[in-house]
């Protein structure tokens, strides 16, 4: 999913944690969860960030009546800072962990170099040691140690595209074909050229795109090296392509190119059934995420395009076992089973997590999706998976975005000059990093 983003879902369990966490009391928020229960079940408490979709697909159910003795207990956090902050807690404090918990991608160059003591190698289980090679391979090695310890089972990828509203593409008297759009944004200037040419004769109350941190982060994952160099070295301050996507992202928000919104929070959930914006960079699992915020209403009413550059990687996670979980074996074979290829295709046909093994991916590629006006999503998702670049992650990767992300919204929602804003990012990433 996910911040995968960070991905995310509105939920009062998820309120109730936040407001716990405020407090510093971490009990009840998933991983709390009974062990056995009174009928003799095994329960595998799963910690996950947003919205994985597993449930949502129905695998829980499958697994559960194909495995009666085990019963699944999801534990849901909206936003994955404050859950890995949580995780964070739970890991130093021995305590409160759930049985399988979720690694966004942007977490798992630091759990490999600084927290393999805290997680189950999964070789050691025997369920996963054939099924790692099925991987694409930078999926898999992003999770593997130097010494060769699996610390993690791939979930998604996120190959990027546009979602798009063709009615209010029209009403602005713009293009609305799919093939047609996708050469008018062939770049990241051109998708932003078009939006100023909505802007212009944009229907009231609608802007062109919803945030402009998600063009930002759109931009940074179709990069190799963002933040880190290959040695490791934090080099975002000194990256032209960073500052190329900050700028780009700032120009598009002087322009009031976007409605201002703040991803994964309760007004951009309500504007996707609203028409408060006609586009958003849209990596695959954004397409589950988009039928549940529009709702059956939203059918027919949205598109997908081949993004700038047809490609991206924005997202994908990891499911991992804390040694501090209490069933390792029946955690690994849910993992193995949920990870497999005949249940990453379900999840790309049914929610549009995109799959991370070459199996599943060869076996989607002539997905086409009814809600999205019969979009070829397989395809378009297929290409920008070939052409996805191999991304280089440190370990503070997700920290220096948010920092980053949390001052351009400063440029978009309250009109702070985008030099100022940039040096306000600088001075916040060394504070948060301690350098």
């Amino acid at each position: 999913m996910r911040t995968h983003h960070a991905r995310g879902r509105i939920r009062a369990l998820s309120a109730l944690c936040a407001a716990l966490l405020a407090g510093s009391v971490l009990a009840g928020c998933g991983g709390d969860g009974d062990s056995g229960s009174s009928d003799g079940k095994v329960t595998l408490n799963v910690g996950l960030f947003g919205t994985f979709g597993f449930d949502e697909a129905g695998l829980y159910a499958e697994y559960q009546q194909a495995h009666p003795n085990i019963k699944i207990v999801q534990h849901d956090t909206e936003k994955e800072e404050d859950y890995w902050r949580t995780v964070q807690t739970r890991l130093a404090g021995g305590g409160g962990l759930d049985d399988i918990h979720g690694i966004e991608v942007g977490r798992i160059a630091d759990v490999v170099k600084n927290q393999p003591d805290k997680w189950v190698d999964l070789n050691t289980l025997g369920t996963l040691t054939a099924g790692n090679a099925e991987y694409l391979p930078w999926k898999s090695k992003a999770a593997t140690t130097a010494d060769g310890r699996v610390l993690g089972a791939g979930t998604d990828t996120g190959p990027m595209a546009i979602c798009y509203r063709p009615d209010l593409f029209r009403a602005a008297g713009l293009p609305t074909d799919r093939n047609e759009l996708a050469q008018r944004w062939s770049t990241w200037e051109g998708y932003v050229e078009l939006g100023k040419q909505f802007q212009a004769n944009a229907p009231k109350k609608t802007h062109y795109l919803d945030s402009v941190t998600g063009l930002y982060n759109a931009m940074i994952g179709q990069q190799q090296v963002s933040y880190y160099d290959e040695a490791g070295k934090l080099i975002y301050d000194t990256n032209p392509t960073v500052k190329h996507a900050w700028d780009l992202s700032a120009q598009a928000a002087d322009a009031k190119l976007s409605a201002a919104l703040q991803q994964f929070q309760g007004d951009w959930n309500q504007a996707f059934a609203a028409d408060g914006f006609a586009s958003i960079s849209c990596p695959a699992w954004m397409i589950g995420y988009i039928k549940t915020q529009a709702g059956d209403a939203g059918k027919g009413k949205w598109d997908v395009a081949a993004g700038p550059g047809a490609t991206g990687n924005w997202g994908g996670a990891y499911l991992a076992i804390p040694k501090g979980g209490k069933h390792h074996k029946e955690a690994a074979d849910l993992i193995a089973w949920l990870t497999a290829p005949e249940q990453q295709t379900k999840m790309f046909q049914k929610q549009g997590n995109f799959p991370s093994k070459t199996g599943a991916i060869q076996s989607v590629k002539a997905t086409t999706d009814t809600y999205f006006n019969n979009a070829p999503i397989g395809q378009i998702f297929s290409v920008a998976a070939e052409k996805m670049p191999v991304q280089i992650t440190g370990v503070r990767h997700n920290d220096v975005k948010e920092n980053i992300t949390t001052a351009l919204t400063a440029v978009e929602a309250q009109g702070v000059k985008s030099d100022d804003a940039w040096k306000q990012a600088r001075d916040a990433v060394k504070n948060a990093l301690g350098s």
